[in-house]
């Protein structure tokens, strides 16, 4: 549980991260992007297809309360989030192809997420509000599109905001760690091994599925870093607001429980591939041609 001003300020750092993520791009890259495509697509396709599958197993076939699984299925739904940008960055992978999926799911997410969480919800039989996530979708959307236009507008401010957005992503984690975590410590001891395993889970399969995905469409292998962490990196923040701006008091502490673990875990799971992908040898990307694709 959080209190009152606390959940008004979670909210208003991820509207500030949203609005870094929109000032990183412009109207422009995206046209760009529409001129070959395919790279978006597979991002669309790993985002909503491979990590709400993946949420859907982990519901099934671990044991956990309702609340709990909804929460699995909440984080596995989401769009891509920042920290996926800088974990590209220094994996040396394609940054511009990476802003660009992240943006993209975001964009969609507004219709995807609610479609998707309604599917695989009725199938577990599990009651959400969509209408309510949908009202908070939209309104996170805003800051997202008032960041392209500023960015338009004027680079200069965009690329500050930009820059505020990324550090406030970071800053988020750190703040969940020592605000949100102390509150709910005995609530997190008696947290099931099973939550535990979702919550990681997510991201470690999310970027394992994603990477051979992306290899077995013969993508070149920085393309293919990129759509690893694209997949597996989830918006934590995103889900978390969607939690306190969604659910009833009484049914916040249990449902953010996953999203709550994944943004912490995410961060160490992220470094750990992060400094895989940078060792590996990389003698056969020399060969091929640095595309998108």
């Amino acid at each position: 549980m959080v209190d009152e001003f606390t959940q008004t300020l979670l909210g208003i750092m991820v509207g500030v991260i949203m609005l870094g993520l929109g000032a990183s791009l412009t109207p422009r890259d995206f046209f760009l992007a529409l001129k070959r495509p395919q790279g978006l697509l597979i991002g669309v396709i790993s985002q909503y297809g491979i990590m709400p599958f993946l949420g859907f197993l982990f519901v099934t076939f671990l044991v956990v309360p309702e609340p709990i699984a909804l929460g699995i299925l909440l984080m596995a739904c989401m769009p891509g989030g920042t920290t996926s940008n800088v974990f590209t960055y220094f994996s040396k992978g394609n940054l511009a192809l990476s802003l660009l999926m992240t943006v993209t799911s975001t964009a969609t997410g507004i219709i995807m997420v609610p479609l998707i969480l309604v599917i695989y919800a009725a199938t577990l039989d599990i009651e959400i509000p969509r209408g309510e996530i949908i009202k908070v979708l939209a309104v996170l959307l805003l800051p997202v599109l008032l960041g392209m236009t500023i960015r338009k507008l004027n680079a200069n401010v965009g690329a500050v905001m930009e820059f505020c957005g990324s550090m406030l992503g970071a800053f988020f984690i750190v703040f969940i760690a020592v605000t949100w975590v102390p509150q709910n410590w005995q609530f997190l001891l008696g947290t099931s091994a099973a939550t535990y395993v979702a919550a990681i889970g997510l991201g470690v399969v999310g970027i394992t599925l994603g990477y051979f995905f992306a290899r077995a469409l013969k993508l070149h292998p920085r393309n293919a870093r990129t759509v690893a962490l694209e997949t597996g990196i989830q918006n934590g923040p995103l889900a978390i607001a969607i939690v306190f701006f969604t659910f009833p008091d009484e049914q916040q502490q249990a449902i953010v429980a996953v999203p709550a673990l994944y943004s912490l875990f995410i961060v160490i799971t992220s470094t750990m591939v992060t400094f895989i992908f940078r060792r590996a040898n990389t003698a056969a990307e020399q060969k091929m041609p640095d595309s998108l694709l």
